[in-house]
């Protein structure tokens, strides 16, 4: 039976680290992670856990203590925003190539400039291709569950690579919900104890870590780390599995919502599914057969599964919504991701692209309802004007400007 609470996405993600008791925690404090840190260096100081907590001068320094503290065979995770990761940038590339499974909390925020400490998902998408597996979390509570199940996919054999879970900052950060916990014990036997193969304080098998690799092997190791991201769709899937069984909730790469029989439909991430589940029940009502596909899994990109569920349905017309601008001419890293699946898959749907939310800019009812009116209007006529659109930006006609 899990205990019901009243808790924060920043307090959630901080009592899931404490239940998980890693090793070593190394953190530097940034708008708007800082609570989690907080939060977890009063667990070490009052003695809940067993962690070591490094206090760093830096976010590079965070996650160069973490890369430490994994490659000598330590569990260690962090958490960061915006700037703080983009100051870690040089080392995020370092543990996913020396295939260390650091555990982030990454609470998204617009990365500068101009300065903005609001959400976005520029941060994550500025290290979408960097290796690192990418959860989204639409809610407190999946942000707490993503976070118990990430070691347990990150230090899998078959994937051993760093895993960061996102969530929206302040909109789910500090913004209070009922969560479901579970009990510490229940906790400790689903994730485990880490017992890595290969580690620098073995003295039984002297090993460097991060050494020179030049043209004999960088490309046989570049694809090993590529073969271990395949690997991690079904070790995800087997995960989330096994936690379902746990506590019924039951997680995927993507959660379908009225998407069977659906005519239109968004697909999205994290915060903003909530409000668009709650615009396609206010159109089913009304008799628009409007649907939404929320994805939760990034990276590895599932894309033979989103096609595959796509092509099951009735959909005649696609939007798909991107927190941040890949600022390429050609729509959002979502978009581009999805269209590409959905084209090598043999899959032909009209799809939109929509820039949303920049820096924080609230995502209306009524802002998601003018894309589903978008899309029925592609549906009747048959084109799109305009296939790249900016959303909620002032004195633009969205079907025609750029």
């Amino acid at each position: 039976m899990g205990i019901r609470e009243r808790l924060s996405g920043n307090e959630a993600s901080a009592i899931a680290m404490k239940q998980i008791n890693p090793d070593v925690v190394a953190a530097f404090p940034i708008t708007p992670s800082t609570e989690i840190p907080q939060y977890f260096s009063s667990f070490v100081s009052n003695g809940l856990v067993d962690t070591e907590f490094v206090a760093v001068e830096s976010e590079h320094s965070a996650m160069s203590a973490c890369i430490g503290a994994e490659a000598a065979g330590a569990r260690a995770m962090t958490a960061t925003s915006s700037n703080g990761l983009s100051f870690m940038w040089e080392m995020i590339y370092i543990a996913s190539s020396s295939r260390l499974p650091i555990v982030m909390s990454l609470v998204n925020r617009a990365v500068s400039g101009p300065l903005n400490i609001h959400n976005d998902h520029s941060d994550a998408m500025g290290v979408r291709d960097s290796g690192w597996i990418m959860l989204f979390s639409e809610n407190n509570q999946e942000a707490y569950d993503n976070l118990l199940m990430a070691h347990r996919i990150a230090e899998h054999k078959d994937v051993m690579l760093p895993l960061m879970v996102c969530q929206d900052g302040f909109i789910t950060s500090h913004s209070i919900e009922n969560i479901e916990l579970l009990e510490d014990e229940k906790v400790k036997e689903f994730v485990g104890t880490y017992h890595p193969d290969h580690y620098l304080l073995n003295k039984q098998e002297p090993i460097s870590v991060g050494p020179m690799d030049l043209q004999a092997f960088l490309a046989e190791h570049k694809y090993q780390q590529a073969v271990a991201m395949r690997k991690a769709k079904q070790v995800i899937l087997e995960v989330a599995q096994d936690f379902e069984k746990m506590t019924g909730r039951k997680y995927s790469f993507f959660e379908k919502y009225r998407l069977e029989d659906a005519e239109i439909a968004i697909v999205c991430m994290n915060s903003t599914a909530g409000t668009t589940k709650d615009v396609v029940d206010s159109l089913r009502e009304k008799g628009i057969k409007a649907g939404l596909l929320k994805l939760r899994v990034f990276r590895p990109f599932p894309a033979e599964e989103l096609a595959e569920a796509l092509r099951k349905t009735n959909v005649k017309a696609l939007a798909v919504l991107d927190k941040a601008d890949s600022l390429n001419a050609a729509g959002g890293a979502l978009f581009s991701d999805l269209t590409s699946a959905l084209y090598t898959n043999g899959v032909s749907i009209p799809t939109l692209s929509y820039i949303y939310g920049i820096g924080g800019r609230d995502t209306t009812s009524k802002h998601i309802e003018s894309v589903y009116e978008d899309l029925q209007e592609v549906v009747k006529t048959g084109s799109i004007q305009n296939p790249y659109r900016h959303l909620g930006v002032r004195g633009l006609d969205q079907r025609k400007d750029g």
